[in-house]
């Protein structure tokens, strides 16, 4: 009865070490065998666990603005490390590493080159979160288009326009073009409304008309206060430049707008003109 016992147990053995001993061959050069296949996945098991162990001592005291940056790199550096280890994983398991890489030469080139335009956004995004230079709830302006940041991720930037439309901004847009932030020193900043006078106007009136206009709209900065440049003296008209600030430049042009209506109705009131542009001109008759 025992040796019957023995002889199932060798078996059995003789079956698993058969499976496990069984090769995928994939050409000549390249196979694996089902105890290699064990053996790479194994080796993966454990370097993410690892990793997972190294990100949660590493983040525990971040603060969490810092710990979701922290999170966003290291996802993709742990890709990295995945790939090397499972470089090394097949290597060690009998599998011609480099035959696999002489096989796959064309495709690992043509991947690259569809991949070059992701890595300039990674590479960018990686160099947004650690220098800081723009954060979620900036107003940036970029190639013309002006957007409150949403969300800053490792491959694009998310930020919705004044017209609640989102843009998705490729990260290597900000290393190729020059990037304006509205709130880089703050969330107050300064706008202007520019307007044009006939000539003979009072000025001191424009003036006064113009800061007190300005004052009057709920959502201008009482501090500093604002001013009035007299900016030319142009072909048809005076202008000046009305500055004052804001503490939410994203409503810019709404309060523009309501500005401008407001001068234009005082203006009426006080018998100043807005001129349009004037030319003379001559009539010369030929006398034959």
């Amino acid at each position: 009865m025992q040796d019957k016992i023995e002889q199932v147990k060798d078996t059995i053995v003789e079956e698993a070490n058969s499976i496990l001993d069984y090769k995928f061959v994939f050409s000549d050069q390249i196979s694996i065998t089902v105890k290699g296949l064990l053996f790479v996945a194994l080796a993966l098991i454990l370097t993410a666990f690892i990793l997972k162990l190294i990100r949660r001592f590493i983040t525990r005291k971040m603060p969490e603005n810092d710990k979701i940056k922290f999170i966003s790199v290291f996802s993709y550096i742990r890709w990295l490390v995945f790939l090397v280890i499972f470089l090394v994983a097949m290597d060690a398991s009998g599998v011609n590493v480099t035959a696999v890489f002489a096989a796959s030469a064309v495709l690992l080139i043509g991947v690259g080159l569809a991949l070059q335009t992701l890595f300039q956004d990674i590479i960018s995004g990686v160099f947004i979160l650690v220098d800081k230079s723009v954060h979620v709830g900036d107003i940036i302006e970029l190639e013309g288009k002006v957007g409150r940041v949403l969300d800053i991720r490792l491959r694009t930037t998310r930020a919705v326009t004044i017209d609640n439309k989102v843009l998705v901004i490729p990260n290597h847009l900000y290393l190729t073009n020059i990037l304006f932030n509205w709130t880089e020193n703050g969330v107050e900043t300064r706008e202007v409304v520019n307007v044009g006078v006939a000539y003979g106007s009072d000025v001191e009136l424009v003036k006064k008309i113009l800061v007190e206009v300005a004052k009057k709209h709920p959502k201008v900065l009482k501090i500093p206060e604002p001013t009035v440049l007299f900016t030319d003296f142009a072909d048809s008209s005076l202008n000046f430049r009305l500055v004052f600030s804001l503490n939410n430049s994203f409503e810019a042009r709404f309060v523009q707008s309501d500005i401008r209506f407001a001068i234009d109705k005082a203006f009426r009131e006080n018998n100043v003109t807005i001129p349009f542009p004037q030319r003379d001109v001559h009539l010369f008759q030929n006398k034959e």
